[in-house]
């Protein structure tokens, strides 16, 4: 299981890493040009705090593995992070609509690759949390 937790802690400081792409590859500087100052910022604001908890919950993964894995708050923590990214699993299939990558290589490679990761995190923290019920 730790093998497990560092490969998630080290996905999720690259996908932190990944958000200072974001306004850009979205091309948001157009894309926001028709909604009000304080709903840009608020995308903005939003963005780095994701970025920053994603980054916090990989370093969490790389350099507490075994406090995560053998102290009862580690495993309480595992049960929040386990509750979150299955959350993030369903919203990729019941709140992101399909339009957005049916028939659209890169979204659909994308979709796939975002919902395996999802995934991913689940299981690795409801294993690590189920192992304190043991």
């Amino acid at each position: 299981m730790e093998l497990h937790l560092k490969i998630t802690g080290y996905i999720l400081v690259l996908l932190s890493l990944a958000h200072i792409f974001f306004p850009r590859y979205f091309n948001w500087k157009k894309e926001f040009t028709a909604i009000s100052l304080l709903s840009r910022q608020i995308m903005y604001v939003h963005t780095f705090f994701i970025a920053l908890m994603v980054l916090l919950m990989g370093i969490g993964c790389i350099y507490a593995t075994e406090d995560i894995l053998y102290t009862r708050l580690g495993h309480v923590l595992s049960f929040g992070l386990f509750v979150f990214w299955l959350c993030r699993l369903l919203f990729q299939f019941f709140v992101y609509s399909p339009l957005l990558w049916k028939g659209k290589r890169f979204e659909t490679i994308m979709h796939v690759l975002f919902s395996l990761t999802w995934g991913y995190f689940s299981i690795v923290f409801l294993l690590v949390f189920r192992a304190d019920a043991s």
